[in-house]
């Protein structure tokens, strides 16, 4: 088997694989990432509370002799997931096979992996919530009995063959931790969950990303860089190469603030890391909405696209950025939004004081009647 499983690139319809700033991997970024990965947890950069968990982990399982417990990995794509499964095979001295749910269609597919691990060997399962049922529950005993049954037969006449495996570490990277079933959530022994780089931590990435590829550059283009790569090393360092071309074709190839700026606008990706999606989807929701509400589909259609794409692709950045809000009335915008486009916000409508009404007189007047005088 390939280290690589190339259906392993297979995403979610929607991811916007061909955007510059998606943190999906095409056949560019994993070649350029095979030199780019750190090779132990010393020199991976960032997620410092997921790093120090792992190394107890790590550190333990060679005291004690023994095959580490398995590893859940959950975040974003592009934040070091798969990374962090080789650097667990290499603390370990231990090979390492790499596949994806996709690639998993069938219980039979899942047996023939187990069936060929050597022990202590590490199976990293990329997408793992995307795997088929039936493959999910022979994953069940694999991982708690280090055990699989294999069907031989069908009807009445079919036999279960019991399959010894060796002690393996089952490492499952998923974009989407809610939709893994609680069975196969609970019989990982550790979970990590990889949160967005802070741009102090890109800026290293992009450092030592430009001394692997021997680009020029200094302290305040790096800073450019991380400023627009969205918390995602994977768009760090994939922006650093497009600034680099541009550097290299147009400039001395020395990588400044002012030609990482240039560079990126030519590649239509801003200071905040809005790509031209991002942007038209805000441009049509404050000039021709005026900020909102809108439904979702009117939206997509007024922005030229499928619903899934806007939802899917566009918003949750615009959302974690604090540009855009999902209502039960629909999409707005705030006031972030207005101001990073440059835009005047409507004036709100104006609301007179209206007096409180009168309370309302008995159909009948039967309010007391004033006392007869004496």
């Amino acid at each position: 088997m390939s280290p690589y499983d190339p259906t392993a690139a297979a995403h979610d319809p929607g991811d916007g694989g061909d955007r510059l700033v998606t943190g999906a991997a095409d056949g560019e970024d994993r070649a350029v990432e095979a030199a780019l990965r750190p090779r132990d947890l010393g020199e991976f950069i960032g997620q410092e509370r997921v790093r120090e968990q792992l190394s107890l982990v790590l550190q333990a399982a060679r005291k004690r002799g023994a095959t580490p417990d398995h590893v859940l990995l959950s975040g974003p794509p592009g934040l070091g997931k798969t990374t962090l499964s080789m650097i667990i095979a290499a603390e370990m001295n231990a090979p390492i096979r790499i596949t994806s749910g996709p690639a998993i269609q069938h219980a039979g597919d899942l047996a023939a992996i187990l069936s060929s691990l050597t022990e202590g060997e590490v199976l990293f399962l990329d997408e793992i919530h995307r795997m088929s049922r039936p493959a999910e529950e022979m994953l069940y005993m694999a991982m708690e009995d280090f055990r699989v049954d294999v069907i031989v037969g069908k009807g009445p006449g079919a036999t279960a063959i019991p399959l010894e495996l060796p002690p393996f570490t089952l490492v499952g990277a998923t974009t989407r931790a809610g939709l893994l079933p609680p069975p196969l959530r609970d019989r990982f022994g550790f979970t990590g969950h990889m949160e967005f780089y802070a741009p102090a931590e890109l800026e290293r990435v992009v450092h030592r990303s430009a001394g692997l590829l021997d680009v020029d550059i200094d302290a305040r283009g790096a800073a450019e860089i991380a400023g627009r790569s969205r918390g995602t090393p994977r768009i760090a360092n994939r922006l650093l190469r497009r600034v680099r071309d541009y550097a290299q074709v147009r400039h001395d190839g020395l990588i400044t603030p002012e030609i990482a700026a240039q560079a990126l606008d030519v590649y239509e990706v801003d200071a905040r890391g809005l790509d031209r999606l991002d942007r038209a989807v805000l441009d049509v929701l404050l000039r021709l909405f005026g900020g909102g509400p809108v439904g979702l589909s009117t939206l997509a259609v007024a922005v030229g696209e499928e619903s899934e794409t806007v939802e899917e692709v566009a918003e949750p950045f615009l959302v974690r950025e604090g540009l855009l809000a999902r209502t039960p009335r629909g999409r707005i915008a705030t006031a972030a939004a207005w101001q990073h486009l440059g835009m005047v916000p409507p004036p709100a409508p104006q609301t007179g004081f209206r007096p409180p009404l009168p309370a309302q007189q008995d159909l009948f007047d039967r309010s007391p009647e004033p006392p007869a005088e004496k």
